[in-house]
């Protein structure tokens, strides 16, 4: 590395370093590095929507979860659009914060009685920290694509927000009727 000398009392300071042109941009690293972890989430969620699908008393709240389900797997057939736009392999990695979300729904399963309305209500508020989870990463990862100018993919990333929205008005207007008022009468 070629060093810039200092006039003052022959010191020398090095040269700012250089990016190596193969190397991409920090932000651009970093935006991939969240594609993957939410690639995982929405992996796991596959998994996981189906056992509180089962769990639910409502069938209204069944139906939600399952229908949220079908649009989950577009939600990672969409993220593998965005990899693929990226010049990437669809690669998962491991999201601490959606594994932690996933356990405490899993807690409120065990402890909540079998086909009451309380359960429900747990259903229903676990379901919404994921969504409100999912809502800020795909705000904030749309928002970052347009910053890169990765105008497709911002469009992508907006369209599950937008749905990932609609799916916690859903579940917030399933808990206003009726969910919450039966669970508030039950011992």
């Amino acid at each position: 590395m070629a060093k810039a000398t200092n006039t003052k009392k022959g010191a020398s300071t090095p040269a700012p370093k250089k990016r190596p042109a193969s190397t991409e941009p920090a932000l651009l690293e970093f935006f991939v590095g969240e594609i993957k972890d939410i690639y995982w989430a929405e992996k796991k969620l596959t998994k996981t929507l189906p056992k509180m699908q089962k769990a639910a008393t409502s069938t209204e709240l069944a139906k939600a979860i399952g229908g949220h389900l079908e649009v989950t797997k577009t939600h990672v057939v969409r993220l593998e659009q965005v990899f693929d736009l990226l010049g990437k392999k669809p690669q998962a990695k491991k999201c601490d914060a959606m594994e932690g979300i996933t356990k405490e729904g899993e807690s409120i399963l065990e402890e909540t009685e079998k086909g009451s309305s309380t359960r429900d209500v747990g259903i229903i508020l676990a379901s919404q920290k994921v969504e409100h989870y999912e809502i800020a990463t795909y705000g904030c990862l749309a928002q970052l694509a347009n910053t890169l100018g990765l105008t497709e993919i911002a469009d992508l990333l907006s369209q599950t927000l937008a749905e990932e929205k609609e799916a916690d008005e859903t579940l917030t207007s399933i808990a206003e009727h009726d969910i919450n008022y039966q669970a508030s009468g039950e011992e």
